[in-house]
């Protein structure tokens, strides 16, 4: 075979990974004088790391996340009494492997999202099939969808690995169809053993006054709790404090052209 032939046969095979590397190779082992089976070995590994790669690219495209967070990134002296070791513990992922839930409750711009998200991105990379939402936004576009859209999307979230609801109740108040579709999605996950995340400013002890139903929020409770771990997330916010050292810099770039 030419190379030609060779391109066009691992195209035809879709072996992009070969493809990308294998005049590479070729060159290293004529220069190395490396014996075949060490060449072709490592062509198969460029392949697979090739597949790999677009595998775990593809879930976090499917996730629902925006962007790749980790709990390296997360300033942990800020507010020290945080629940570091739990939200470790999080991330290491036996949660779902054990069917279990997590809620992270606490004040505004103390990080929760960001722990979700570092969690969830983690699960990705693990071979979970995830899905993240901003809860109260992605509720209120269910409602608006059709019957069939609605089917769908309900099958996607019970079917997933991992769901993280993100900022539930952060508009106070969701409507009917919300509250609806959070019961289902909390009743059909627990039945099968899968796993949500919640992040929420809201104790739980007022989610029936924002639900608008103490029977359905006590049910919801009920089942989310049960196999839960609980985070508790007090302290200063990191949102104020980024929007003070953006201000102390703006005042000070102003001063100094003055």
């Amino acid at each position: 075979m030419s190379m030609n032939e060779i391109e066009r046969a691992l195209r035809e095979l879709r072996l992009s990974g070969i493809r990308a590397t294998l005049d590479t190779r070729i060159l290293q082992a004529q220069a190395n004088q490396e014996p075949f089976l060490d060449t072709f070995s490592l062509i198969l590994q460029d392949e697979l790391d090739r597949r790999r790669s677009r595998l775990m690219e593809r879930r976090f495209q499917q996730s629902g996340l925006d962007e790749r967070m980790s709990l390296a990134d997360f300033d942990w002296r800020f507010n020290p009494e945080l629940p570091r070791a739990a939200c470790f513990e999080l991330h290491t992922l036996k949660f779902v492997a054990e069917g279990q839930n997590a809620l992270i409750i606490g004040r505004p711009g103390t990080g929760k999202s960001h722990i979700a998200k570092a969690v969830a991105y983690q699960a990705t990379l693990q071979g979970h099939n995830v899905r993240y939402l901003e809860a109260d936004g992605a509720f209120a576009a269910y409602a608006l969808g059709g019957d069939a859209e609605q089917r769908q999307q309900l099958r996607t979230l019970i079917d997933a690995d991992l769901l993280v609801l993100d900022d539930l109740f952060l508009a106070r108040r969701i409507g009917d169809k919300a509250g609806e579709l959070l019961q289902t999605l909390v009743h059909q996950r627990y039945k099968l053993k899968r796993s949500i995340v919640v992040t929420s400013n809201r104790v739980v002890q007022d989610w029936g006054k924002y639900l608008g139903d103490n029977t359905m929020a006590t049910t919801i409770l009920d089942r989310l709790m049960h196999r839960a771990q609980i985070l508790e997330f007090e302290g200063k916010s990191y949102r104020l404090k980024e929007a003070a050292s953006r201000l102390t810099r703006l005042t000070s770039a102003d001063v100094k052209q003055d």
